[in-house]
């Protein structure tokens, strides 16, 4: 009887653990938006966005603390609505492109705060600098994408970051060290790949 419960046990761990098991989603580029904000001589607040954000997540819907994340966004998809200002942004006195095209965040710790609430703890690479930050995240739906019928997660997220502290100081304090950064995201199984049986060739096009 012992040991019938011991392999019983044993089966059910390995079960859970498959079952809990993260899988990949996909960040979908098109309802995904990454917006800073500043503080510019204290007369304006200025937005911008990048437009192109790239990246791999693992999810659990059923216990998110075990997910991670990472992400790159290219310097170029830069976007303020001012040309020249995106151009100036982009150059040496800010963001320096030319040396370092992409800026990345790497996730480290995914906290749980409440039921819909996570603190999300990464590594930050702006600028060819990495610092720690911790994005307060909000999960706003988790379930079937009542379009593409596959398994589906949106977020928010919010953080602070001082841009000095990544080695963009120009013009602080006269324009604002601290940014503020908001991203809002949906994320999907990617869809299953269909597979040409084997022994086959496809049709010939006319």
């Amino acid at each position: 009887m012992f040991k019938r419960f011991i392999l019983a046990a044993a089966i059910a761990a390995a079960t859970f653990s498959v079952a809990a098991k993260s899988v990949p989603y996909r960040i979908d580029p098109n309802h995904t938006q990454v917006e800073f904000s500043w503080n510019h001589f204290g007369f304006s607040h200025i937005t911008g966005r990048f437009d192109k954000v790239e990246g791999t997540f693992l999810f659990d819907p059923a216990d998110p603390t075990q997910s991670s994340v990472e992400v790159t966004i290219p310097i170029s998809s830069i976007d303020t609505g001012v040309d020249d200002l995106d151009e100036h942004l982009r150059s040496a006195d800010f963001f320096d492109e030319e040396k370092f095209p992409t800026a990345t965040f790497k996730s480290t710790k995914v906290e749980r705060v409440d039921e819909d609430q996570l603190k999300v703890n990464g590594d930050l690479t702006i600028h060819g600098v990495t610092k720690p930050v911790v994005l307060d995240v909000t999960i706003n739906r988790v379930g079937d994408h009542p379009i593409a019928k596959r398994a589906a997660a949106g977020f928010d997220a919010k953080l602070t970051i001082k841009r000095s502290d990544f080695g963009v100081a120009k013009f602080v304090p006269n324009v604002s060290d601290e940014i503020a950064i908001e991203i809002t995201t949906e994320t999907m199984v990617p869809k299953p790949e269909s597979k040409q049986p084997e022994g086959t060739q496809p049709a010939d096009k006319k």
